[in-house]
């Protein structure tokens, strides 16, 4: 499930927060990690199962107007291709997604104001419009709305990022990258595929079996940029002798340790790829300066340490 990009940037957060925080001891350094890599997958799960909270949604709502005063024709005899797809009981029915979901406690039902604004605003889409108008009735079609609804609705949510904001420190940041991991699912029961539980790390997925093992990858990452990382400021500090280190951002202190820490653990790895990933990372994450100040240290800094 999870890539390397993401694994070097769950590395990267916990080096800040040893960073922002000496006194953190290796051990709790790699407990966050941890910790960090299982919320990326437990999002997943709370998001998948959004699916199950808007069908029941729409089916509530119908079920209510029909029980108005004076019902329109339209309200006694509603269109019933949403709330019948086929992709919500491949979920609710799914005895592994259902039980997960249960042992984690997840659950959108306090979340009732978020969902009928979601279902508002989809019911106003085109995309929506057109399926519903459709006469076509099949998985794919569904799984085809599902995979719209994630590609559209989700990311720039401001109501759902307060929530996942206060469920999970971490949840936040992994919206984006969860989403896409989604639309992979839906494409995957699209194709008839049964739902099961995605391998945390990509190495463990079946085909993989070959590659190098990204836990060990991702662990070592982290044990090098926290043993060293006193070592790799000081590199940068004598690299830049105008600039006080108060001065440097300690986002790129951690983004050039963590590039240090894996050019030195994984010498095989082109160093291009290495620089260009942290360059990447900070662009994210770091001041618009920060992209070139990036790029030349490390440069300078791996060449340096051959």
């Amino acid at each position: 499930m999870l890539n390397r990009r993401i694994l070097r940037i769950k590395a990267f957060k916990a080096l800040y927060a040893y960073a922002e925080n000496p006194a953190m001891s290796l051990k709790e350094a790699e407990a966050l990690l941890e910790h960090s890599c299982e919320a990326t997958r437990d999002l997943y799960l709370f998001m998948l199962s959004v699916i199950c909270a808007l069908t029941d949604e729409a089916r509530e709502r119908m079920e209510a107007a029909k029980t108005k005063f004076n019902p329109t024709e339209e309200e006694l005899n509603p269109n019933l291709k949403f709330i019948s797809n086929s992709v919500t009981p491949l979920l609710a029915e799914n005895p592994d997604f259902t039980k997960l979901i249960a042992k984690k406690k997840f659950s959108w039902d306090q979340y009732d104001v978020l969902l009928r604004n979601l279902y508002d605003k989809i019911r106003g889409r085109e995309y929506f419009r057109k399926y519903m108008e459709s006469g076509e009735s099949s998985l794919a079609e569904d799984a085809s709305l599902w995979i719209r609804t994630f590609e559209k609705e989700f990311e720039d949510n401001d109501a759902l990022w307060t929530i996942l904001e206060d469920l999970n420190i971490f949840w936040t940041d992994d919206l984006p990258y969860v989403l896409i991991c989604c639309c992979r699912t839906l494409g995957e029961l699209k194709e008839g595929k049964r739902w099961s539980l995605p391998p945390l790390f990509q190495s463990e997925m079946p085909g993989n079996e070959g590659r190098e093992n990204d836990k060990e990858f991702v662990v070592k990452l982290l044990r090098k940029a926290y043993l060293n990382y006193d070592s790799y400021c000081a590199q940068v500090a004598e690299r830049t002798p105008k600039w006080d280190k108060s001065r440097i951002c300690v986002t790129d202190l951690c983004l050039i340790g963590c590039g240090l820490a894996e050019a030195e653990a994984f010498p095989l790895t082109p160093h291009r790829i290495i620089i260009n990933e942290y360059v990447e990372i900070s662009k994210y994450y770091s001041t618009p300066e920060s992209r070139a100040f990036v790029n030349g240290l490390l440069d300078r800094l791996i060449d340096k340490n051959e």
